[in-house]
């Protein structure tokens, strides 16, 4: 934005927009800058650029603002899991640049803390989602297996059919509570 001095006309000393400041001669016969209060001789450059900063300052207020709403909005809130992917690729990423146990050496402490940070998130998320009643003990879905059975042998007689279909249920069952077991004591 190129800014020039500009002179009052001199059928209008009183224009509003005139510069504020004093000279030898008394106020000065210079227009102000827009929105100030002053001339370019007499400092409006700092107010140009008061006003652009402010200006900057509001578009960055008005684009986090945005991008606040958007995640308050979010349905997965208070899910931690997004997080724990991020830190689990930064780990990986850091472990495949190692490219010998002199490189692990060196990148020791900043997969050490990437491990630490991982570990404090997945407790996190686990206790989040046990208080918000997310989480399904070992208990409650061997339960649900049997249950599924029983609505199974409601509806089929045969009973070696009943009991593949029971036996491979709760290998199901049981092969995702290992899955999982193993996956949490990462």
């Amino acid at each position: 934005m190129s800014e020039s001095i500009v002179k009052c006309s001199s059928d209008n000393p009183a224009d509003p927009r005139r510069c504020q400041a004093m000279n030898n001669h008394g106020q000065c016969n210079n227009l102000a800058v827009e929105n100030g209060t002053v001339c370019l001789c007499h400092g409006g450059n700092v107010q140009l650029k008061v006003q652009a900063d402010k200006s900057k300052r509001n578009y960055r207020l008005t684009q986090f603002q945005a991008r606040l709403e958007r995640h308050t909005d979010s349905t997965h809130i208070k899910s931690l899991r997004e997080e724990i992917g991020i830190l689990r690729m930064l780990l990986e990423e850091r472990l495949n640049k190692c490219q010998s146990t002199t490189d692990l050496m060196l990148q020791s402490a900043s997969i050490s803390d990437l491990v630490l940070k991982l570990d404090k998130v997945v407790t996190s998320c686990h206790k989040l989602e046990g208080s918000m009643g997310q989480l399904l003990d070992k208990q409650i879905i061997l339960q649900f297996g049997s249950e599924v059975v029983g609505i199974i042998g409601d509806e089929i007689s045969d009973e070696t059919t009943l009991d593949r279909v029971s036996s491979k249920i709760m290998e199901a069952i049981t092969k995702c509570t290992n899955s999982k077991e193993s996956s949490e004591s990462v």
